[in-house]
């Protein structure tokens, strides 16, 4: 009896003593020196609600992946302009360690965080690049990944940052210390579900995507309770049998079981229409669509869902019955603009199929398109938005190399940038000609691909069949206003600025700023590794920066 009551004694004085510990935590968390690129008058945390409906009112942080929630990329920052970009240097450099960074920051007065493969985050000072805090996530077991092992951003709400994980999870970190709050299961990866985009929080609710259609998964998009984690609705992207939508898997059979559709990229939101715009990716298998035939809803296709309940209000279908990995992924952009002489609220996508899309974002009616990349699949895209095919097109046994665009399409999934004051839409395309092929059907197997075929890797033709441009174009009309050609075909976002400026690189690593009226190039850094990014702009004690992540490293540029 003597023995079990000092081991409950030791017990209870073991509980007194984290107690005590936790206390004395958050007493150093509140006595913790603001970073230096914290102004004594900013707001630092909570980021509220409020705070991210009003995100151009607080210009000098960064506080979505799309900086807005109409995923316009730009800011009214006017500190770097045409005129002075020439004096742009390398203030600070922050060491990942890790290859193939797709990081957007999230910039909150002062405080950066930034992912880093596999799915780790990391606090760091804005003004030097100092590291604050490090949190590091160990995958269980190795999970089937199509792209490589990447994680491109986070999302925040109050004190917590919203992390999705290559092992498809959903992660809350106290953006104070990186504590570890919840984790909670998106899918099954052992049966190659992955995540690898950045989250978006609306109201209280955190929305995430899935990845994982190059290995055969069924895709969907969830929306969980931002201080808890339960999942509060879940919109399957691939219709079951009975559901609306199935009738475009014809034949029968299980195909829709690994259908694909997934939803790697994150979407906007419209406060007013309480409707989020998510794009879907190819249908599974990408190559090979003899045993999926019809339209295969909701691939490649743009949803619009009600915020609260993740009911479809409308979608609209870029390609249907896609045999060339596709996605529709892309950022769709918000505009509340003119359409032939009326006023309307405009959804635009440049699609990787190659056309650019004008779309009326409260019904889904389809307004225009117009290719802005050289395709050969499509003789035209009728009046109702479908696309009138070119015989000739599919992946055949034997490989068909006469097919444009290339299999990472006109446009992928880096994010454009509209400027209000240019009134342009930027976003980089790639002239590409690839050899497209099929195999037989594949078996669904855990941990591996697929593909069904192939759609080549790399250029695989003569120069002037593979390079890359970036383009300014009205987003009403499709018409491009000035380009800015590129060796290689790129994979950075654009970045376009109150300054008159649009930033953006190069595969080969070059960061380079535009004259956002005229395309002239004002400014390059050459920064030797490979961009799979995009650039973002902030304030730090009273200054604007400019930071990408360019190979495994992280830089911050600013004004000499």
């Amino acid at each position: 009896m003597k023995r079990e009551y000092e081991t409950n004694e030791n017990k209870r004085n073991k509980r007194k003593i984290l107690r005590i510990v936790s206390l004395l935590g958050a007493v150093v968390l509140a006595l913790t020196p603001t970073p230096m690129g914290q102004s004594p008058s900013s707001r630092g945390l909570p980021v509220t609600y409020e705070r991210l409906l009003n995100t151009t009112e607080e210009p000098g942080n960064w506080l979505t992946y799309s900086g807005d929630y109409r995923s316009h990329h730009y800011s009214s920052l006017n500190q770097i302009t045409a005129d002075n970009v020439h004096r742009l240097r390398a203030k600070w450099i922050y060491q990942m360690h890790r290859p193939k960074v797709e990081t957007t920051p999230i910039v909150v007065d002062g405080v950066m965080y930034v992912t880093r493969p596999q799915s780790d985050v990391i606090a760091l000072d804005a003004e030097t690049g100092r590291a604050l805090w490090t949190f590091e996530y160990r995958l269980a077991a190795n999970v089937y990944v199509c792209c490589g092992q990447v994680n491109r951003g986070l999302a925040i709400l109050g004190t917590t940052l919203y992390l999705t994980t290559l092992d498809a999870k959903l992660i809350a970190l106290d953006a104070r210390s990186g504590r570890m709050l919840w984790k909670k299961d998106l899918a099954d990866p052992g049966l190659n579900y992955t995540a690898t985009g950045a989250p978006l929080v609306i109201k209280d609710k955190v929305i995430a995507g899935i990845a994982g259609a190059e290995g055969g998964i069924r895709g969907f998009l969830d929306a969980y309770d931002a201080k808890t984690g339960e999942r509060i609705w879940r919109f399957w992207t691939i219709p079951a049998p009975g559901e609306p939508g199935s009738e475009t898997w014809e034949g029968g059979g299980n195909a829709w079981k690994h259908g694909g559709g997934s939803t790697w990229i994150t979407g906007s939101f419209d406060p007013e229409l309480n409707l989020i715009y998510w794009g879907t990716g190819n249908p599974g298998p990408d190559y090979n669509g003899d045993v999926r035939p019809g339209d295969n809803l909701y691939t490649c296709s743009l949803l619009a869902l009600d915020a609260d309940s993740g009911k479809l209000k409308w979608h609209f279908q870029f390609t249907p019955h896609d045999t060339h990995d596709w996605d529709a992924t892309q950022v769709p952009v918000l505009l509340d603009s003119v359409f032939n002489g009326s006023p309307r609220k405009l959804v635009v996508v440049p699609s990787r199929n190659g056309f650019h899309y004008v779309l009326d974002r409260q019904t889904g009616e389809f307004l225009l398109a117009r290719q802005y990349v050289k395709q050969t699949w499509a003789k035209e895209i009728d009046k109702k938005g479908r696309p009138v095919i070119n015989p000739g097109q599919d992946p055949t046994y034997e490989g068909n190399d006469l097919v444009w665009p290339g299999v990472d399409g006109g446009n992928n999934w880096m994010s454009p940038s509209y400027n209000p004051n240019t009134k342009l839409l930027y976003f980089n395309s790639r002239e590409e000609r690839r050899r497209y092929f099929k195999t037989d059907a594949p078996e669904f197997q855990p941990g591996e691909a697929y593909f069904g075929g192939g759609g080549g890797g790399g250029a695989r033709f003569r120069p002037e069949e593979s390079w890359g441009r970036l383009l300014a174009m009205v987003p009403e009309t499709g018409e491009i206003k000035w380009e800015h050609r590129i060796l290689t075909p790129p994979w950075a976002g654009a970045l376009s600025t109150a300054g008159n400026l649009v930033f953006s690189a190069t595969p080969s690593g070059n960061f380079y700023a535009l004259d956002a009226r005229t395309g002239k190039e004002l400014w390059n850094f050459n920064g030797g590794d490979r961009v799979y990014a995009s650039p973002v702009t902030f304030l730090s004690r009273g200054k604007q920066l400019v930071t990408i992540p360019i190979g495994d490293i992280l830089i911050a540029f600013g004004l000499d």
